[in-house]
């Protein structure tokens, strides 16, 4: 049968007119006669992208018949571009038109090598390539694969596609996409025509384009050069009707009252649900259940989104007729067209004012600048009409109730379709009825602000989220589901460690809620010498800084997201019941800004701080002259969010004896504990942040505890090396050299585990074996060798000779002078071992000079100065250096030496408790240096 097709004529154009003969075999013919040859590229010029050299599409309207006619040419010039394109598919709609294939052929040494003619034809395959979207097109793919294809060759193809719609009521409608700048093609161009006496309308929404109608015999035909020009770039928030984009559009229907005509009797409703059926059962059970018609109308809709399965159903006509209602409840599936029919059929049998819509899910917002089709749409739903509210509802979405039935989707404009016909309307929007997240959370840093925060949380999400969670409730295994549900609310918390973490489902509310209890990274952070920790989210969620800068966006508004809402609660309790702990900030906010709702409350009484936000952004537009003032509106509600201040005698973790409240450092032992038991190779999560928590408060028993656990795990060498320093700190230098050393075997290019091992050899006695590892280094050279150096000069400055390190160290820095940290050193070496004391205030001078991080240093010159017997001059560089790191027990321990000194016993006692917490082995290694408290 395909074979007798190889000829064309007259009638063979009006057969292929004919949709009577489309089928699922394509076929082969010439090109037809009204086809414009496309100019040939010169082989010698470039490709552009993906190997094209040529790309011609042209269209041809012959009343309700859309012909579609492409040429390429693609240049295979590397065996990567031969794999990629010796496969050639062509896809089509066999239920309204043909595929026609005019030529393939290779290009080769200026011959023309006819593939189809040397017996090779296309296989017809009917591939559902995008079910994983639950979509059923009906769309069969003509694929064959080239045979003899060399790299170098050129392989051209001519086909076309032809599509009459019945749907359309007579009408065509066309949609092409063109490539334009910086694309780069040598050879391309599009073409319409159509009959003179057809009523076409075209535009080009790429902006004005010089086209103009040329008489083509019985046709009208314009011609667009391609690539277009670059298309002028807009702001990513400008509204939809602002966007260029490179596309030309035609159609023969009338006016969006014609659209609107044409479709509306696909979803007549009358007949369609059987008296006796299971719809007419559903529907009698809601009549009897309420006699409220919005709550009738909410069971309607919840019905046809929980009872009816998404699948977009494209086979046979299925683009535009929907399936009847019966074959939707009988196969409980369908798409939007199939839902949609479903609940209309429902709510007119019980007496609620309905009517389908069209909507532009992708770019509804630019429906009205573009020509009247039905193409300018991608999904129907339904409005509803109660009292003299429109409600707008969906079947394809999920989750929706009762208290959701006002809220408005960002479509744009829609088009009702009506039997008489209707012009687009507008779809103003509300704010939702409910969160979509709605979070609350109590946070326990009653021990101290340093501590993680034990959190107890409760958040309750609906929508698109509430769905993948009950899905993921209903198929995954218990930890998976665990581990999806924790990814989640990364999202929104951030990470953590937690001990408990379910989600519930509730089908009842369209919702899932999260319960968890875990403990979470503080939020209390070093600010201008101070502990603060924010109380707002707004922050972390809404900005407004849209980019106007340019001339030519000056006069573009603004589109803001939305509609959305979102709520979150926080409850802290505070460390000493709240004494002393203040709130800088706004506390209460009930404002608009750039197009997001704020309101906020915040409450601090019986050591509880409650902070309360409402967000809801509206979708609205902020005219461009109001750009400027909402942008420092939002700047300054930014800067005013609430703050909490610590006072400046705030319980650290280093003093957690004798707190008030121990609950949150108990609970917190308890979930880490629990978690370093069920840690495996896959998740040592765990294990890390224990491990934080018991180095930052100064357990170093339970620290070295975590680290048997975590190297009977994963031994490696950061987790030897951890250990080692942990046992150092014990007392334990044996095992922790014997750790070192293990460190330094699986990693024996890291320097730092050969300074690790030589420091603990010389601290147990063996200097000379220390230096010589060291020196076993020092003499491969390489880009560590003066990293090297600098661990042989503190090895001698602590263990051995002061003036040879010295000289050592000169020799290094001379190769990198105005070093910060080297000046640091040489000042510490000659404090310590009190060598060339007067010299040492000007190392540490220096060194405080080019550094930005003086902490350190200042320790090192407090220690210069308690050396030459200044005492007030080291107790202020000591209260510097511990205003910018109160952790640091180096400084702690020297101060308790100095307040000893100055006769202030309780001052010292209370420093040097600090200090043997943070660093047990601090006595042991400047007991070396004769410096004891």
């Amino acid at each position: 049968m395909k074979y007798r097709y190889r000829w064309v004529g007259a009638a063979w154009l009006a057969v292929l007119a004919s949709p009577a003969l489309a089928g699922d075999q394509p076929l082969y013919a010439p090109a037809p006669e009204w086809v414009k040859p496309a100019a040939l590229p010169d082989d010698k010029q470039p490709s552009g992208a993906g190997g094209l050299m040529l790309l011609d599409f042209q269209h041809r309207i012959d009343g309700p018949t859309v012909w579609q006619y492409s040429d390429t040419i693609r240049r295979l010039d590397s065996p990567e571009s031969l794999t990629q394109s010796n496969i050639i598919t062509l896809p089509w709609s066999p239920d309204k038109g043909d595929l026609i294939i005019h030529q393939l052929s290779i290009l080769r040494d200026g011959q023309t090598i006819d593939v189809l003619a040397d017996g090779q034809k296309f296989t017809v395959l009917r591939r559902e390539e995008q079910l994983e979207k639950s979509e059923l097109s009906g769309i069969l793919s003509a694929t064959l694969a080239v045979e003899g294809l060399r790299v170098g060759d050129r392989l051209r193809l001519r086909a076309s596609v032809t599509r009459k719609d019945t749907a359309l009521g007579g009408r065509s409608q066309i949609v092409q996409w063109l490539p334009a700048a910086p694309v780069r093609i040598p050879s391309a161009g599009y073409s319409l025509a159509w009959r003179k006496d057809q009523p076409v309308q075209w535009k080009s929404l790429a902006g004005k384009l010089d086209l103009k109608p040329v008489r083509d015999g019985d046709f009208m035909r314009i011609e667009v050069a391609a690539p277009l020009a670059k298309l002028a770039e807009m702001p990513d928030d400008a509204p939809g009707r602002y966007r260029l984009l490179p596309m030309i559009e035609a159609s023969t229907f009338a006016s969006w009252a014609d659209v609107s005509k044409v479709m509306a009797p696909l979803y007549a409703t009358q007949g369609t649900v059987a008296p006796d059926g299971p719809i007419a059962a559903e529907i009698a059970a809601i009549v009897q259940a309420t006699s409220d018609p919005m709550e009738r109308a909410a069971r309607a809709l919840q019905l046809v989104q929980d009872k009816i399965r998404y699948l977009a159903v494209g086979m046979d006509g299925g683009n535009y007729v929907p399936q009847s209602p019966q074959k939707t409840w009988d196969a409980r599936y369908g798409d939007c067209k199939a839902k949609t029919l479903l609940l209309l059929a429902m709510l007119h049998a019980m007496g609620i004012e309905a009517e389908p819509v069209l909507a532009g899910v992708r770019l509804g917002e630019l429906v009205p600048e573009r020509i009247p089709s039905a193409a300018a749409f991608d999904h129907v739903l339904v409005r509803a009409t109660i009292g003299s509210q429109s409600l707008w509802l969906d079947g394809t979405a999920l989750g929706t109730r009762l208290a959701d039935m006002r809220d408005t989707p960002r479509l744009g404009h829609v088009l009702p379709l009506r039997a008489d016909g209707s012009d687009l309307v507008a779809v103003d929007l509300r704010a939702p009825g409910r969160p979509t997240i709605d979070l609350e959370m109590t946070a326990d840093e009653s021990t101290s602000i340093d501590l993680p925060s034990v959190i107890e949380l409760k958040m309750v999400v609906r929508g698109e989220l509430a769905s993948l969670l009950t899905l993921m409730t209903a198929q995954m295994p218990e930890r998976e589901l665990r581990d999806g549900v924790q990814s989640v609310l990364e999202e929104f918390v951030g990470e953590a460690q937690f001990e408990q973490l379910e989600a519930v489902p509730d089908p009842d509310t369209g919702t899932v809620t999260i319960r968890g209890r875990g403990v979470f990274n503080t939020g209390w952070k070093m600010q201008d010498r101070r502990m603060e920790r924010w109380l707002s989210r707004v922050p972390d969620l809404i900005d407004f800084k849209p980019d106007r800068a340019r001339p030519a966006w000056a006069a573009i508004p603004v589109a803001t997201a939305g509609p959305q809402r979102s709520r979150y609660r926080m409850s802290i309790r505070l460390p000493d019941g709240g004494r002393g702990y203040t709130i800088e900030g706004d506390s209460s906010v009930d404002v608009s800004i750039g197009g997001t709702a704020i309101r906020r409350s915040l409450t601090m009484a019986n050591g509880e701080v409650v902070v309360e936000e409402d967000l809801t952004s509206l979708g609205s537009e902020v005219a461009a002259s109001d750009v400027p003032r909402e942008r420092d509106r939002m700047a300054t509600l930014l800067a005013r969010s609430p703050r909490l201040v610590a006072p400046a005698d705030a319980r650290r973790r280093w003093s957690l004896a004798g707190a008030p409240s121990d609950s949150q450092i108990n609970t917190i032992r308890t979930i880490y504990d629990k978690e370093v038991q069920k840690a495996d190779e896959e998740n040592t999560t765990a294990l890390t942040s224990s491990l934080s928590l018991y180095r930052g408060i100064g357990d170093f028993k339970g620290a070295a505890s975590v680290l048997d656990r975590q190297i009977a795990l994963m031994p490696s060498a950061e987790a030897y090396s951890d250990r080692a320093s942990v046992r150092a700190e014990l007392g334990d230098l044996k095992g922790a050299l014997a750790d070192a050393r293990a460190a330094r075997s699986l990693d024996p290019s890291d320097i730092g585990y050969v300074g690790q091992v030589a420091g603990l050899m010389a601290e147990l006695g063996d200097l000379e074996g220390a230096l010589a590892l060291v020196d076993e280094r020092i003499a491969l050279g390489g880009k560590t060798l003066t990293d090297l150096q600098v661990i042989r000069a503190d090895l001698l400055g602590i263990f051995g000779d002061a003036a040879q390190a010295l000289t050592e160290l000169d020799t290094v820095m001379a190769t990198k002078p105005g070093d910060p940290s080297l000046l640091n050193m040489r000042c510490w070496i000659k404090g310590t071992r009190m060598v060339q004391t007067e010299s040492a205030l000007k190392d540490c001078t220096g060194a405080l000079e080019l550094s930005d991080s003086t902490a350190g240093i200042l320790d090192s010159r407090a220690l210069v100065w308690l050396r030459m017997g200044k005492l007030e001059e080291a107790l202020a560089d000591l209260d510097a250096a511990l205003l910018q790191a109160p952790s640091l027990a180096e400084s702690r321990y020297l101060r308790s030496i100095v307040y000893r000194k100055l006769g202030r016993e309780a001052d010292a006692a209370t420093d040097l408790a600090v200090a043997r917490q943070l660093s047990p082995s601090l006595e042991r290694q400047y007991a070396r240096y004769g410096l004891k408290p």
